[in-house]
């Protein structure tokens, strides 16, 4: 008897989390309802079951009519449809904010999304996280940074926060990954879409290993006013924002801004002066974004103690006993002024070199020049 009245309740349950799941979905499937609007509604009636069944007259004491009628019309049945289907696959979901697994620090900034789509595992949700951001086109150096910065935040207890772009952010989510506390990352797409393409692989490994959200629904193209929106969530899942390359006119740069408007430290790595990727974070530190060396600085600036010592990298101990990468320095150098420094003939040099690039620890760049990665 008790068996069969808990199967009973079990499956009222269910029905009740589908009618709730289903409302959640009408709404965020409304075009016209803004994040804003969504949470007018809510304060207003309680639930979104109750906003579906509010008539035309009500709504619009909250909402605009156009909005209202949007509503009452509701969403296109193909796109629900979708939606639904999508969330037949175990790993899809979608959080709210009526659930207990909804960030924690999304609910303090002043505009959270009333929903999130999710692929992966929504438990990295809860997890302290640090945004890791940057240049799509991104030096070498900065690619090394980025995935070192992110591997070593990753194993001193943060989840890496990015964007999923070309450069950095992909840099940042390898690091993550490959590391204690995986990565998230933030979508300006719909979760049916990989943007840009070339990350596809990454986006497999991130829905596996790690989690993918997006506040817009499925199918949702790569729309340009949508990205400022993902990166206000890119920041605000975030207990800091590091910018590890960035020009003047970079997105990262919105990143950081939303992160001091969050209340949230932002952290900036500096680069060379002849630089244009250096320019965007040297203003950030003249602006007060604190200048970091290593991870170590940022652990120990959000209150992690970091214990033991930091260990001699490769490439320091090599500056420290190989002429030629000593003076190679950490801006881009051509051949003959390498061996005018070094006073290494050109032979010696190029076969150095190139003992240098297979090591990963030099690069070429454009002009016949050579730069430091590490």
């Amino acid at each position: 008897m008790c068996s069969t009245s808990s199967r009973i309740h079990n499956i009222h349950a269910a029905d009740v989390a589908r009618r709730e799941t289903l409302a959640w979905l009408q709404l965020g499937l409304v075009d016209e309802l803004t994040p804003s609007g969504f949470r007018k509604l809510l304060a207003a009636h309680s639930s979104p079951e109750a906003v579906c069944s509010a008539d035309r007259s009500t709504l619009s004491r909250t909402v605009a009519e156009n909005v209202a009628d949007a509503i009452v019309r509701g969403p296109d049945a193909k796109r629900l449809d979708a939606a639904l289907h999508w969330l037949d696959d175990p790993a899809n979901l979608i959080v709210t904010l009526a659930d207990a697994a909804y960030p924690r620090l999304l609910l303090e900034i002043s505009d959270p999304p009333p929903i999130l789509y999710v692929k992966g595992d929504p438990a990295w949700l809860q997890h302290d996280a640090l945004a890791v951001v940057g240049s799509r086109n991104a030096s070498q150096q900065g690619i090394a940074n980025a995935e070192a910065f992110s591997s070593e935040l990753s194993d001193g207890g943060f989840t890496i926060v990015s964007g999923l772009a070309l450069g950095i952010d992909a840099a940042a989510h390898g690091g993550g990954l490959g590391a204690a506390s995986s990565s998230i990352a933030v979508l300006g797409t719909g979760l049916d879409i990989v943007y840009p393409a070339r990350n596809r692989d990454l986006a497999h490994r991130l829905a596996e290993k790690g989690a993918l959200i997006s506040e817009f629904s499925l199918g949702t193209p790569a729309l340009a006013s949508n990205f400022p929106r993902r990166n206000r969530l890119i920041s605000g899942l975030s207990h800091g924002c590091l910018v590890v390359e960035a020009a003047l006119k970079s997105g990262s740069l919105i990143t950081a801004r939303y992160a001091l408007e969050q209340g949230r430290e932002v952290f900036a790595i500096p680069g060379s002066i002849h630089s244009s990727l250096s320019k965007g974070c040297h203003q950030l530190i003249k602006q007060g974004a604190k200048l970091v060396e290593s991870s170590r600085d940022i652990l120990e600036e959000l209150g992690i103690v970091v214990a033991g010592t930091t260990k001699q990298a490769p490439a320091e101990h090599a500056a420290q006993t190989d002429p030629l990468l000593a003076a190679l320095g950490y801006d881009p150098v051509d051949l003959d002024t390498l061996c005018e420094r070094s006073g290494l003939t050109p032979d010696t040099a190029s076969a150095m070199l190139l003992t240098l690039e297979l090591e990963g620890v030099v690069s070429r760049v454009p002009g016949g020049r050579f730069q430091r990665v590490r």
